[in-house]
C-alpha cells in the first residue's frame, strides 16, 4: 500500500497553514522555496514515510493553502520561524529534524538558531548559513551587480507588482522557463541578472523542463489562484529581516548540520558552503552532481538517500 498525503488547516502564529502529512515515526519537516509549494517535496514525502518518518510539509506563509498577509512586515523571519514553532505546537511535536530547500533553507537555519531546543537536526539543500553582513542586502546586491535595480532579479522584486505582472501573465511559461534541469542552467543565470534590465524571462529561449505535465498544471493550477506576490514578499522583507537577525545574541548554529550542494547551481554556488563553515559547528556537506537549482525535484532519489542517512538513527527500529 502507497504512502498516504493527509492534508490539513492549522493555525500558527495568527495566519492559516496548509499543511501535509505523511508516514509515522521520528518527524521531519520540509521546507519549499520559491517559487514552489509543499509539492516540491513529493518525492521525498514518499521516500521518507516509507523509511519510517513522520514528514510534514508546509505551505509556508504566502503560498499556496497558507494565508498570504498583505504587509510586507509579516514576511520578516521573525515571523517566520514562529510560524513553524506554532505549527509543531499545533500538531503537539516537541522537537523534529528542520530540513529546507532555497528560502526555506534560510527558513530552517533560522528556526535551528532561534529554536534549537526544538530542532534535533538541521539540513539545508542549495543554502548556506550566512549571518547577517555589515550592510543590507539590498545594498549588498546592489553594488555586487551593478548600481541599478534592474541587474539582479532581488532589486528587480523589491518594487510590488513589478514581478507579479510579468510571472504572472502567462504562468505556464513562466514554469517551463524557470524550472530547468541543469543542462540548462544558463537560463536561471539570465532570470538570476535580470536578462538585459528589463525583463527576467524574455531573453530565456525554448527548453525543456524536468517537471511532468502533471506537475506542471499543478503549479500551472495553484499559482494562476494565488499569484506571485506572497513568495516575492519574502524578498520584500530581507533588509527588515537583516535588521532584526542583527540583534540576536548569538549567531552560531551548535546541532548537527547538513548542507546539500548542487554543482551546477548558478544562484546558490557550490563554493558558498565555505561561508557556512566558520558557524555552523558540526556542518557536513554532500555534493550533488549534474544537478541545478531545484535539487529535490531534479535529483529526487539523490536527495531522499542523503536525508535518510543523515537523520536515519532518528527513526524507531520497531518500523523498520
Amino acid at each position: 500500500m502507497g504512502t498516504i498525503i493527509r492534508h490539513t488547516f492549522l493555525d500558527s502564529n495568527g495566519i492559516r497553514m496548509h499543511v501535509t502529512d505523511a508516514g509515522r515515526g521520528y518527524p521531519i519537516l520540509l521546507c519549499h522555496g520559491f517559487p514552489e509549494l509543499w509539492y516540491s517535496w513529493r518525492r521525498q514525502i514518499h521516500a521518507l514515510a516509507e523509511a519510517g518518518f513522520r514528514v510534514l510539509c508546509p505551505d509556508l506563509r504566502g503560498y499556496g493553502g497558507t494565508d498570504a498577509p498583505e504587509e510586507i512586515e509579516s514576511y520578516v523571519m521573525r515571523e517566520l520561524v514562529e510560524d513553524i514553532h506554532g505549527l509543531f505546537d499545533a500538531l503537539g511535536i516537541d522537537k523534529a529534524g528542520v530540513v529546507g530547500h532555497d528560502w526555506g533553507g534560510s527558513l530552517a537555519w533560522q528556526f535551528a538558531l532561534r529554536h534549537p531546543e526544538r530542532t534535533e537536526r538541521v539540513a539545508s539543500l542549495n543554502t548556506p548559513y550566512v549571518p547577517p553582513g555589515p550592510v543590507a542586502p539590498s545594498v549588498m546586491y546592489r553594488d555586487a551587480f551593478g548600481l541599478t535595480d534592474k541587474t539582479f532579479y532581488m532589486r528587480y522584486f523589491q518594487e510590488p507588482g513589478v514581478a507579479e505582472r510579468e510571472l504572472e501573465v502567462d504562468v505556464r511559461d513562466t514554469f517551463q522557463k524557470i524550472m530547468r534541469p541543469a543542462k540548462y542552467a544558463d537560463s536561471l543565470a539570465t532570470f538570476m541578472t535580470v536578462g538585459d534590465g528589463t525583463s527576467l524571462l524574455g531573453k530565456i529561449g525554448p527548453g525543456e523542463t524536468f517537471l511532468s505535465k502533471i506537475d506542471l498544471d499543478t503549479y500551472v493550477r495553484i499559482y494562476k489562484r494565488t499569484g506571485f506576490r506572497g513568495g516575492l514578499n519574502w524578498y520584500r522583507a530581507m533588509d527588515l529581516s537583516w535588521e532584526e537577525d542583527r540583534s540576536l545574541p548569538s549567531h552560531e548554529i551548535d546541532l548537527p548540520a547538513l548542507l546539500v550542494v548542487a554543482d551546477k547551481d548558478p544562484v546558490l554556488r557550490p563554493q558558498m558552503a565555505e561561508l557556512s563553515m566558520p558557524y555552523v559547528k558540526n556542518l557536513r556537506v554532500a555534493r550533488v552532481a549534474d544537478c541545478g537549482h531545484w535539487t529535490q525535484q531534479e535529483k529526487p532519489a539523490e536527495v531522499a538517500n542523503l536525508l535518510i542517512d543523515f537523520f536515519g538513527d532518528l527513526r524507531d527500529p520497531s518500523m523498520e
